[in-house]
């Protein structure tokens, strides 16, 4: 019975020390801010006169995930624990693709090692994460815009703005396309959803022929070439296309 008490024991300080272990300090944390607009200060006090050292207490190791493999666990999440579902959560990504999470609408594409955040403000009246998304933190985050929906680092009226990219052929002698490659692109049909921008170009060209074409259908996706206050006849040949829209 001792025996068997003993092996308890160790099996359970075990376990706490593996569950401490992943939150260490290098210095005391006291608690004694309460009623503070900080819940945390990991600033540091160290009096360089006093011989202290500047290495000390100065960074902050945070945790880092592979989003490309996170997934959402939201069973705690329930209006009480975790009542915002997540938004506004930090993490440091080091995963590259994009993420698959089947429990969000739109995935985040392009990732890159660095930090980025969840954002989710409809999360508390929706009651879950599905509308969130990943956004990369700060600056003007590189995407690289596909055949596949990619989401964009542009807001429209707080709408986020999504991109496709496509090739169109022309004859020379018309101003519609005579096919697309390897579709036309349609935007998915909501009853918000708009044109945002479509711009032809030729890849590897450096040219742009145009910010805007004179007419896209958003059902079809079919076009006419030109600016938007006159149709142009385009010289025969294969134009790459980008066409920006909100849903």
């Amino acid at each position: 019975m001792k025996k068997f008490s003993l092996y308890i024991v160790l099996f359970a300080s075990v376990s706490l020390a593996k569950i401490s272990a992943q939150v260490n300090s290098n210095q005391l944390v006291a608690n004694n801010i309460a009623n503070s607009n900080a819940f945390l200060d990991a600033s540091t006090n160290f009096d360089t006169s006093a011989s202290s050292s500047n290495s000390i207490g100065k960074g902050l190791v945070f945790p880092d995930t592979n989003l490309a493999l996170y997934r959402f666990d939201t069973t705690a999440a329930d209006g009480i624990t975790f009542p915002s579902y997540f938004d506004g959560m930090l993490v440091y990504n080091t995963g590259t693709g994009s993420t698959a999470d089947p429990a969000l609408t739109t995935q985040t594409t392009g990732l890159v090692r660095g930090w980025y955040y969840f954002s989710n403000p409809n999360g508390a009246a929706n009651g879950n994460v599905t509308s969130g998304t990943w956004q990369p933190v700060g600056g003007n985050p590189k995407f690289n815009v596909t055949t596949a929906e990619t989401s964009t680092n542009t807001l429209v009226n707080g709408g986020q703005v999504y991109a496709k990219k496509g090739t169109f052929t022309v004859s020379g002698t018309s101003t519609a396309p005579t096919t697309y490659s390897p579709a036309a692109i349609t935007v998915p049909a909501s009853g918000t959803a708009s044109i945002y921008r479509v711009t032809v170009f030729k890849a590897g060209t450096g040219s742009v022929f145009a910010n805007g074409v004179y007419s896209y259908d958003i059902t079809n996706g079919n076009l006419i070439t030109g600016s938007p206050s006159m149709s142009v006849v385009y010289p025969a040949g294969v134009y790459d296309y980008v066409v920006e829209y909100t849903k």
